[in-house]
């Protein structure tokens, strides 16, 4: 490692390895598809009757077909498009509670969720909690961030109303058994909301199978889209409950001062990024469509098969360099999240991007939560996250950068 204090970052080509946080490179049908619509199109969707407008309409209604068909919804329109999974888990959040505590009295209702969540979800909820409007359960994890789903549902009360799950963790990229404790809640009333911002594009996902009621992820992740896209999936039975968390106009029913009150209009107030989606259509084409999860198909398992073999890769190679502590296991997301003695993780990051040209995740990643779990806390990790197009020289690039770091003590 160079110790002169001249960064080297213009001698090595660029390493993009966080993929978690936002996938990169983006296809060049991706870009493509953005700037040919920005340039031969360019309107508003659902804001006019002329060609272009009703022509952006048609953008929006591709992206909820496509969406539908990775996610096995039973019909488009359970997907509202949002400007990301933030805004897609708020609108789900304080959209079902706003349908609940209308009329509801003073009693706070119960939610149970994981220490694995990230803060999309546990902020909204500790929101509505220090509103004295929920009374919230967090379940721990194991040390690779895992719930129990046994131990999750001894958490569930027969007045639970929500059960909240990231369906894998932005840290460690360990599955959380989605399907188990679906099927657990199966005959609860408390609605299953899952935060596929990590699994969306990566594994198969059956919302209908995995007794899923709300489903939000960002499109600029796994699924390979832009930042600014992000959608929500609601169960048909929740279309009238649910209610928007913002109001404005959406090009339907203007003439009133009340939002639409049908769905998905009455969660898409003001204009959708079309541009942005009209490049996430084209990432999405090329994402395989929901399967049967009891039945999965050859190309299912080559897709995990890839995503394993790229963790396990980034785990063992980094487990072989002395004074490296690895947190968790190989997960179905190819993620590896690490310390290494006698540096905190920033300075890591830092030395990995100034000399190596690697670019990597530090902190706490905004789960705090799970860090105490896993024994990272209080500084978090290092966290190495690859992509569909990282390769095997790469990763083994990175983890001989960590080896130089780590013996230049």
């Amino acid at each position: 490692m160079d110790s002169s204090g001249e960064g080297s970052i213009l001698t090595h080509p660029r390493i993009y390895l966080d993929h978690a946080a936002t996938s990169w490179p983006k296809d060049e049908a991706v870009l493509r598809a953005m700037y040919e619509f920005a340039r031969e199109c360019g309107s508003t969707a659902g804001r006019g009757s002329y060609q272009s407008s009703m022509t952006a309409s048609q953008v929006l209604a591709k992206a909820r077909k496509q969406i539908g068909q990775v996610i096995g919804a039973p019909s488009p329109d359970c997907i509202s498009l949002h400007s990301g999974g933030t805004t897609a888990l708020n609108a789900a959040i304080h959209g079902i509670f706003g349908g609940l505590l209308e009329g509801h009295d003073s009693t706070p209702l119960h939610v149970v969720t994981t220490a694995a969540e990230h803060n999309s979800v546990l902020r909204p909820l500790h929101h509505l909690a220090r509103k004295s409007l929920v009374r919230l359960s967090v379940v721990s994890v194991d040390g690779n961030g895992v719930v129990d789903a046994s131990e999750l549902m001894d958490h569930v009360e027969p007045s639970t109303v929500m059960v909240a799950v990231t369906s894998a963790s932005n840290v460690t990229g360990c599955a959380q058994p989605i399907s188990q404790i679906g099927e657990s809640l199966s005959d609860h009333p408390a609605l299953f909301l899952c935060d596929a911002a990590q699994s969306f594009g990566w594994v198969p996902i059956d919302a209908g199978q995995q007794h899923i009621d709300l489903l939000a992820a960002p499109g600029h992740k796994a699924s390979g889209g832009p930042s600014g896209t992000g959608f929500l999936y609601v169960d048909p039975r929740l279309h009238e409950q649910i209610q928007p968390s913002i109001q404005g106009g959406t090009g339907s029913v203007s003439e009133s001062l009340e939002m639409p009150t049908g769905f998905p209009d009455k969660l898409e107030a003001g204009n959708l990024n079309v541009p942005a989606i009209a490049g996430w259509n084209a990432a999405l084409a090329q994402c395989p469509p929901s399967t049967n999860l009891l039945e999965s198909g050859d190309a299912d398992g080559v897709l995990i098969g890839q995503k394993l073999h790229q963790g396990q890769r980034l785990h063992q190679g980094l487990r072989s360099i002395s004074g490296v502590n690895v947190l968790g296991q190989p997960g179905v997301v190819p993620i590896a999240s690490f310390q290494v003695e006698g540096f905190c993780p920033g300075d890591v990051a830092t030395i990995l991007d100034t000399e190596f040209g690697i670019e990597v995740r530090s902190g706490l990643h905004c789960a705090a939560m799970i860090h105490a779990c896993i024994g990272s806390s209080p500084d978090g990790t290092v966290r190495i996250s690859a992509g569909p197009e990282t390769t095997c020289h790469e990763m083994d690039q990175a983890i001989d950068a960590v080896r130089q770091i780590a013996s230049s003590l």
